[in-house]
């Protein structure tokens, strides 16, 4: 009986990812569309031109990586190839890495072992030492 009951859970999911899929693709295609006809397809990172067969090597970059903030003046997208929209989006992830970073002036944790350890003494054992030889 457990399979019985696990089926209608099973296919509303299915049902839910697939419009959620279809939402999603129908919602790309329609700012993809206006982009396209509102910038040229340049990449603007690094310049290069797109046409033909190239052009779907061009995507819309949501500049606040908000996606549904989709304006219809275009000034949330910029048209980026697909190695600079990877690059822009490496960006962001690192900057989230380096936010949980201590800030620079702290001071560093504790050593384990710290191989100067004495040094400060044998150094001044060596100066008060006398010179043996002549002067």
């Amino acid at each position: 009986m457990p399979l019985n009951d696990a089926a209608p859970d099973a296919d509303r999911h299915k049902q839910a990812l697939a419009r959620i899929l279809r939402d999603q693709e129908f919602r790309q295609k329609g700012y993809r569309e206006r982009a396209l006809k509102m910038y040229p397809h340049i990449c603007a990172s690094c310049g290069r031109e797109f046409s033909g067969k190239r052009l779907r090597e061009l995507t819309v970059h949501h500049r606040d990586h908000n996606h549904d903030n989709n304006p219809p003046d275009g000034s949330n997208w910029e048209l980026l190839c697909l190695y600079c929209h990877d690059h822009e989006h490496e960006k962001s992830l690192i900057g989230k890495y380096y936010e949980g970073a201590p800030p620079a002036e702290a001071s560093p944790p504790p050593l384990v072992s710290n191989p100067f350890e004495g040094l400060d003494t044998l150094l001044k054992s060596k100066d008060e030492k006398p010179k043996t030889g002549p002067e």
